[in-house]
């Protein structure tokens, strides 16, 4: 056997080896967190003491897969006193009906919403939270995905995270909650919750201090300080930049014990590889280093490589076969964990592995993502000048429902 490709499976093997220990801590570490949620969640119910008012922000676009179920999940929040805004850039969009109707079913959780098509950068989403601010009424704001579930606690366990001292940004994990329980969205949600989920957990164990940009909560004087919603306007990653703006003041980014879950929606594979290619380019462009290591997350993919190099000896199908079982082993903990459970999954981990690795590959090179409907540039920039964000605005028109 050439030495080159002795070494090759050697270092295959190592990697492997590091994302087998890796994917058994994650999980592990997963599994705790959801046991000290439960404990504080007891904890937060049976709590006596007076909460602050919150404004939460709901960016839409479309009815989206179980749009309803996400958002009706906040509006049943065990919360004395919150208020939930919603923007849209059209009011045909197919979202005013969902909440229409949840807004009748609730009356009386304070709802206003925001139709407003002004764009004040390339990240629509920001845009929409821009014309969405004015209608909130509260100091602590929530700025929440639509395809987020919450339990009901969430809003209490939020607001206790981001009470504690030199915390300035919240931020909650989330696993991946399939819309129809098929093969491909079985796949998208194994990615996020067998490999993303235990490499969270990991780096935070490492003192890595992200923001996952499912939720991202902060007082309004944080974010003034910081320099508004506008900071953000001009970054894809906004959840990243949000999170190094914080960091930059001193302050810490504290994770909530509250699990959440992302509806994965995905109907095709391509749709599938789509979106994640635009989560990998974002990821690359903002910390390519990070992204670069992670690769460690795919240890079958490794183990698979290390055969392909030494096919004719013996460890190194012994590593494979260990490696497929103790990737096994990690996911069922972490299905466990996250009570979303992907039985279609598991026995394709080789498969999801290596559809993760092109995804690495093809990460690499690109800094355009389509996007909501459009192409759009990741690579981060400086804040464009006000006549540019004038011209984005020019033309829109604002139709505004308040308080119910």
């Amino acid at each position: 056997m050439p030495l080159p490709l002795s070494i090759a499976a050697g270092f295959c093997t190592l990697v492997s080896v590091a994302g087998n220990i890796q994917a058994l801590t994650g999980a592990t570490l997963l599994a705790r967190f959801r046991t000290r949620e439960r404990r504080e969640d007891e904890a937060v119910r049976m709590s006596g003491r007076r909460w602050p008012a919150v404004t939460v922000l709901k960016p839409l676009h479309g009815n989206e897969p179980l749009l309803r179920e996400a958002l009706e999940s906040v509006f049943a929040q065990d919360y004395p006193d919150f208020q939930i805004v919603f923007g849209v850039h059209d009011e045909a969009d197919t979202a005013l009906f969902v909440v229409q109707d949840l807004r009748q079913k609730h009356p009386h959780v304070p709802v206003s919403i925001v139709i407003n098509a002004a764009e004040h950068g390339p990240n629509r989403k920001v845009s929409n939270l821009i014309n969405m601010f004015d209608e909130g009424q509260h100091d602590v704001l929530v700025i929440s995905d639509s395809d987020i579930h919450c339990a009901p606690t969430y809003l209490k366990h939020v607001v206790s995270s981001l009470e504690t001292p030199g915390v300035g940004l919240v931020t909650t994990l989330y696993a991946g909650r399939t819309a129809g329980g098929t093969l491909v969205q079985q796949l998208g949600a194994c990615q996020i919750n067998h490999n993303f989920l235990p490499g969270v957990m990991m780096s935070r164990l490492l003192g890595r201090q992200d923001c996952l940009g499912a939720t991202m909560a902060l007082t309004r004087q944080t974010l003034t300080e910081i320099g508004g919603l506008e900071a953000l306007v001009d970054h894809v990653a906004d959840d990243a930049e949000l999170g190094q703006l914080v960091r930059q003041r001193g302050q810490g980014i504290a994770i909530a014990p509250s699990l959440t879950h992302t509806t994965v929606g995905e109907h095709t594979l391509s749709e599938l590889l789509s979106h994640e290619l635009r989560w990998g380019r974002t990821v690359k462009n903002v910390e390519p280093v990070g992204y670069g290591l992670s690769s460690i997350q795919l240890p079958l993919f490794w183990a698979v490589t290390a055969v392909l190099f030494r096919p004719n000896t013996w460890w190194t199908w012994l590593l494979l076969g260990l490696t497929w079982a103790i990737r096994g082993l990690g996911s069922r903990i972490i299905d466990r964990a996250t009570e979303c459970p992907l039985p279609a999954a598991i026995p394709l981990l080789v498969i999801r592995d290596w559809l993760s690795a092109a995804i690495m590959v093809g990460s690499a090179r690109g800094s355009r993502v389509a996007w909501r409907g459009r192409t759009v540039h990741i690579a981060r920039r400086k804040r464009k000048s006000s006549a540019r964000a004038t011209a984005f605005q020019s033309g829109a028109t604002t139709h505004r429902s308040v308080r119910s």
